[in-house]
């Protein structure tokens, strides 16, 4: 209990309510904010980039059936914006990283909370409950309510949007974390019992790589019209959702159309420094020698 008498899951769920409710509110007015300023849009996958587009767009916090549970859906465009534009999208921004807090203590202090949080959340608001009647929207997807807008810190002459799909994730095991991890495969099952032989003919203090391909994604080249008080004149970055750019006059910079889908092999020579063997040493779980 807390000081209150309220016990700290009531507690969590009613502030991480309050949060969803601003957040749901304030992207509602950044959308108004948005259409009443006239700014240009452009969507990578639809003809129309208007208001509609762009509340759809970024209020897509639900799971579809069958969706993998890591996985999160895209929804690349541009949009001019002005200085008020700009500020509430950094309100918007703030909102979700309070949302983000919140769901990790939930996680670290209440875990059995997460499943109620996603089926309960949505039933707060009757335009949201209407939206998900036979659509197999059943549950919220928490990943895609926190994930950032992303936006331009000034003024962009040209944006180049280009596939990235060479990315990967390598975290380094040990030869006693290796074991464990496929001691809890099924120890029983010749293939990892072959695995555990080729572990166990290799040095203990040898390190391994268990590699992650991460899925396809979009990644946007800013160049921008000045440079900034860093020096910098361009960046890079992803963008899973419209990427808002400040613009006085309404137009968008600049911009290209990259292929409709990502490329089916790798398109970037293999880094220099490429130090993992090209077969993976215990394919169970994607773990590789260094050479």
């Amino acid at each position: 209990m807390t000081e209150g008498g309220q016990r700290p899951e009531y507690r969590l769920l009613a502030e991480l309510e309050a949060v969803f409710d601003r957040l749901l509110e304030q992207t509602d007015a950044l959308v108004a904010c948005w259409k009443a300023y006239g700014g240009a849009a452009w969507s990578f996958e639809h003809e129309t980039a208007d208001a509609g587009w762009l509340r759809r767009s970024l209020l897509d916090v639900w799971y579809q059936d069958g969706q993998d549970g890591r996985a999160t859906r895209s929804h690349v465009g541009l949009v001019a914006a002005d200085e008020r534009v700009m500020e509430v999208v950094h309100e918007v921004n703030a909102t979700k990283q309070a949302f983000a807090a919140l769901l990790a203590e939930i996680r670290r202090e209440i875990p059995s909370l997460i499943p109620e949080i996603k089926a309960v959340l949505p039933f707060r608001h009757p335009a949201l409950h209407d939206h998900l009647r036979g659509t197999g929207l059943a549950r919220l997807h928490l990943k895609q309510c926190w994930r950032s807008i992303p936006l331009a810190e000034a003024p962009v002459a040209r944006v180049r949007l280009a596939w990235y799909s060479s990315g990967r994730s390598i975290k380094r095991l040990t030869v006693r974390e290796a074991e464990q991890k496929l001691l809890a495969l099924d120890s029983d099952a010749p293939h990892v019992r072959i695995q555990l032989r080729q572990l166990a003919g290799i040095p203990d203090g040898e390190p391994l790589a268990q590699v992650q391909a991460q899925a396809p994604l979009m990644r946007a080249n800013l160049f921008y019209r000045e440079p900034l008080e860093d020096g910098r004149t361009r960046r890079a970055m992803n963008v899973a959702l419209p990427l808002f750019v400040p613009s006085p006059d309404g137009r968008l910079p600049d911009h290209n159309r990259p292929p409709p889908t990502p490329p089916a092999s790798r398109t970037r020579a293999r880094r220099r420094d490429e130090r993992l063997e090209d077969e993976a040493f215990l394919p169970s779980l994607r773990v590789y020698r260094y050479r």
